[in-house]
């Protein structure tokens, strides 16, 4: 465990179809309304494309789910799992110490996590070992920068936009090496039949989810917290327990007591948001200490809260990156919404943004470079989700009709969409 805590935290810092005879059961429109077009089906599961993203919709129990998106992703999984293993290989690891590593990171994880990699082993032809490599092929394969920068976040509401709702943003940052995994990027909505909440997971397939929405309007993400403190025993990795704190709980109160309930093996800041407000939680290993703002509140790679009385020198980068974002957003205030946060996002670091396009953050380092891997506006009141990988558009995603009616487990179903 110590092992793969440490290397997790080096990259830190830095199918046929088939009929369908039961009703649409989407509150107000089926994915032919919503420019989804479809291309495959599965056991109850389907898979969309959305302009240039694929997009998997999974109901069922968890191994059910893990089925689906086997045979739904199986080009794209076992593509990337072989990107994963002949790049590591290069480094003079054996598949076995590979799978090893996997193995000893997967040890708390939840059980329910477990169960979908099951069912994907049984349909894609890659093993459940091999999962366990795929889930943290980017952080093991995350060749360490010098200079640390990983994601920023930027959420509004109140007088800051255009309903007074929130309207929530996330840049997912790291070095250039990762952008070979931008092919891979899939929104993925898992439809528990157990009661659980619906849960969207956007990033490479089959990759630990860092970016995350729920079917009751919460968002949850990460950023570097600037600083490498480790536990000094086992404890779990806080961002795999995003999946299970978004299909557990309902509410940023309840979200905030899961959160505080997870004692984390490494300092993160993690982002959340729901309809009507936002947060970040600045989190070590000892404590979790909340900031908010009255209307916007933003975040990068350093602690904010000054209570904190760090000593630690805060990277230039990400103190332009937060002052940046809450600049923009005060130059916007009364006026955002999703199309303003998208422009927002659009701009970048160079010129006063967020967004990193091949950025050297250090002339000392200049063949270090960095990007954003993949950009999310969420706009909870409304259940549309934006997403953005670099040489693709902007995608708005309508979340409500793919969660649907959950209700007793029921599938989701689209006469007529499937041949």
């Amino acid at each position: 465990m110590k092992l793969v805590s440490f290397l997790l935290a080096l990259s830190i810092l830095i199918s046929t179809a088939s009929a369908f005879t039961i009703p649409w059961a989407g509150p107000v429109t089926s994915p032919a309304a919503t420019g989804l077009v479809p291309v495959a089906s599965f056991e109850g599961g389907h898979r969309f494309s959305a302009g240039d993203y694929p997009v998997v919709v999974l109901s069922g129990t968890y191994r059910e789910m893990g089925r689906q998106y086997g045979a739904l992703m199986k080009t794209e999984l076992n593509d990337e799992y072989r990107f994963i293993l002949e790049g590591l290989a290069k480094r003079g690891y054996t598949k076995e110490d590979i799978r090893s590593m996997g193995r000893e990171a997967a040890v708390l994880y939840p059980e329910r996590q477990m169960e979908i990699f099951s069912g994907m082993a049984e349909t894609s032809g890659l093993t459940v070992d091999d999962f366990l490599v795929l889930y943290n092929g980017p952080a093991l394969y995350l060749t360490l920068p010098r200079v640390s920068a990983s994601c920023s976040y930027l959420a509004a509401w109140g007088d800051y936009t255009k309903d007074g709702s929130a309207v929530v943003s996330r840049n997912w940052d790291l070095g250039d090496v990762m952008l070979p995994f931008v092919p891979w990027h899939v929104l993925v909505v898992y439809r528990p039949s157990d009661g659980s909440n619906g849960v969207a997971t956007f990033g490479p397939a089959g990759t630990r989810h860092e970016t995350l929405v729920n079917s009751k309007g919460l968002f949850i993400a990460d950023d570097n917290a600037g600083f490498l403190e480790e536990a000094p025993d086992i404890r779990p990795d806080i961002v795999s327990e995003f999946f299970r704190l978004m299909l557990d709980y309902s509410d940023l109160d309840g979200l905030t007591t899961g959160l505080r309930g997870t004692r984390p093996n490494l300092a993160w800041i993690v982002d959340v948001a729901g309809p009507d407000n936002a947060y970040v939680y600045e989190v070590t290993t000892t404590e979790m200490k909340p900031r908010t703002g009255d209307g916007v509140v933003a975040a990068a790679n350093h602690f904010v809260n000054e209570s904190w009385n760090m000593t630690t020198p805060l990277p230039d980068h990400s103190v332009s990156r937060y002052e940046n974002l809450l600049s923009q957003a005060g130059e916007a205030k009364g006026s955002i919404d999703a199309a303003k946060m998208m422009a927002i996002r659009d701009v970048p670091w160079e010129n006063g943004g967020a967004t990193f396009v091949h950025s050297v953050l250090s002339p000392d380092y200049p063949d270090e470079r960095f990007s954003t891997i993949h950009q999310v506006v969420f706009a909870p009141k409304l259940m549309t989700l934006s997403l953005k990988v670099p040489g693709r558009n902007w995608q708005e995603i309508r979340l409500g009709s793919l969660f649907g009616d959950m209700s007793a487990g029921r599938p989701l179903c689209f006469p007529g969409l499937f041949k």
